[in-house]
């Protein structure tokens, strides 16, 4: 197997693998000029060396929906995207609700796919909202989560539930914060632009009215509550007002919508079609505040993958959802590190001690005897994304054509190089 060392751990020359039985695929030192003889050696002069970037929400779409995105390669996306570690959300076919499916997915992870994929487990058999999933065997047999994602919890009774079975067995509830009665038919967000394109509207309110029940519930059972995809002012704000009063709240947010609004879609361009959808300028900087002021935890993907058969529809009957985890290194350096937002130190933690607070996955960290996973990166690389050369299965993306300073150059999993950018 293979070990990992590395000169130093944010900006080096370069970094070494050391072919060792001892090590077993696990970080070996961290430390100025390590001598590895028996090394396959990167040269990263000018790049950033970071621990392994974890996306604690994307759809991998197997068992069940392999025509748009599979194990295999929503993991060769993954690792073309820096990230070394993805946590897959349970809204396959048949819904992860079972540690039967849990151990498939698993398994099949672990014979397939390039990089380390932890399966969130389902709620509610289903997803249905009424009955609660297996969720100490889905543990048991590998499940890091719970999450309905895709669909909310609209019981309260049901969330209070499982909100108590998830602090029971220390597993954070993530939730896909929608009042369905609310956002019923909706299809881009409620403003001036849906009112004059005539496409039926999905208010904030839909996601602060959940938000806001779910954190009595929080505060009420003490279960780690996770908000996904923020996405409006007033969820933000309270998601920080939870925090300030020491609940276990925390929130992602997604390149997506930190970097778009619904003011910058293209006309009917179902690339642009995504739940939450695309906010007002107004919600859109309030989420980078978010960023700015620690609010938001992580940055996630919420990778999203759709046929062109399906997605390529009228706006109103396409899916919702778009692919997200070949960009997300270059979206995060455009929006928030080049305009001097964030610090680097603080983009990478958002990617990895960040998701990590949240999943307790052992990862996002260069500390001796840990995984041997790291990311190396540029802040000044220029490049082009051309969706048709993507690694998923699915081509729908806004950012086709998009052009970067700074992106993904190498993945590590377990001390091999398991993809790294040529040219």
């Amino acid at each position: 197997m293979s070990g990992f060392r590395c000169i130093a751990p944010w900006s080096v020359n370069r970094y070494a693998i050391e072919k060792s039985a001892d090590v077993d695929g696990r970080i070996a030192g961290v430390a100025p000029n390590l001598s590895s003889p028996n090394a396959e050696v990167f040269d990263a002069t000018g790049m950033v060396v970071a621990p392994g970037f974890i996306d604690m929400h994307v759809h991998l779409r197997e068992p069940g929906f392999e025509h748009a995105e599979t194990i295999e390669s929503g993991a060769r996306a993954a690792a073309a995207g820096g990230f070394t570690c993805i946590c897959a959300m349970p809204n396959t076919k048949p819904v992860n609700d079972s540690a039967t499916v849990t151990s498939y997915i698993v398994e099949r992870a672990r014979r397939k796919a390039v990089v380390n994929v932890f399966p969130i487990g389902a709620i509610t058999k289903g997803s249905a909202g009424e009955e609660l999933s297996a969720i100490g065997a889905m543990k048991a047999a590998g499940a890091v989560a719970i999450s309905d994602d895709g669909l909310p919890v609209m019981n309260a009774g049901v969330m209070r539930r499982a909100m108590e079975f998830a602090r029971s067995y220390d597993l954070p509830l993530i939730q896909h914060c929608e009042d369905l009665n609310l956002s019923a038919g909706g299809d881009m967000h409620e403003g001036a632009k849906s009112v004059r394109w005539g496409l039926r509207g999905i208010p904030a309110a839909s996601e602060d009215v959940m938000v806001a029940r779910d954190l009595v519930l929080a505060e009420l059972t003490g279960a780690r509550y996770h908000v996904a995809h923020v996405s409006t002012r007033n969820a933000v704000a309270m998601v920080d007002y939870a925090r300030r009063q020491g609940l276990a709240v925390t929130c992602e947010a997604t390149p997506h919508h930190f970097t778009l609004c619904d003011e910058q879609m293209a006309p009917y361009d179902s690339n642009y079609k995504m739940k939450p959808p695309l906010r007002s300028g107004c919600d859109r900087g309030a989420v980078v505040e978010g960023i700015v002021a620690g609010t938001v935890s992580a940055i996630a993907t919420d990778h999203a993958p759709h046929p062109g058969s399906e997605k390529m529809q009228e706006f109103e009957r396409c899916p919702f959802g778009i692919i997200g985890l070949e960009t997300a290194i270059g979206l995060a350096l455009e929006e928030l590190v080049h305009p001097g937002k964030i610090t680097l130190a603080r983009m990478v933690e958002l990617f990895t001690t960040g998701p990590e607070s949240v999943m307790r996955l052992g990862r996002g960290t260069l500390a001796p005897g840990a995984p041997g996973d790291m990311t190396v990166f540029s802040t000044e690389l220029s490049w082009t994304y051309d969706v048709n050369l993507s690694h998923s299965r699915s081509r729908n993306s806004p950012f086709h054509g998009r052009t970067f300073r700074g992106g993904p150059m190498a993945t590590v999993v377990n001390g091999q190089i398991v993809w790294r950018r040529e040219g």
